[in-house]
């Protein structure tokens, strides 16, 4: 393990959905290289089900268990800062984002408008490896 790795930190409004994802991802493909976090600028009570379940069934991975809704304050100043996409008004975190990764917030929608999104979330994470 790397002594330095980079923080990579997944932002949008809520942190309960798209950025939760990419943080259970991240850690999941690319905890090896860097160091992952996810925020919002407010919180929800508890993380998307639809993704909780979602991505226990695709990997495994029971994001209950080790991550919750925090906002920005909360987490590590990051070396990378990545938006989620801005469809549901951009937060601000004090800076410029690294990087945008324009994604739609597949909340309330079917089973394959967020596989679609994890996927997408996926292939991103595996570019930044």
């Amino acid at each position: 393990m790397e002594v330095n790795m980079k923080k990579i930190a997944f932002i949008c409004v809520h942190n309960s959905c798209r950025s939760q994802i990419a943080e259970a991802l991240g850690k999941h493909f690319a905890g090896d290289k860097f160091d992952f976090y996810s925020a919002g600028t407010e919180t929800k009570p508890q993380i998307n089900q639809d993704a909780v379940r979602l991505i226990k069934q695709l990997y495994g991975i029971d994001m209950e268990q080790t991550q919750y809704s925090k906002t920005i304050d909360q987490i590590p100043t990051p070396d990378v800062a990545i938006s989620m996409g801005c469809d549901v008004g951009c937060p601000y975190i004090g800076r410029a984002f690294d990087d945008n990764w324009g994604l739609p917030d597949p909340t309330g929608q079917s089973d394959e408008a967020f596989i679609e999104v994890i996927e997408q979330i996926k292939r991103n994470i595996l570019m930044l490896k």
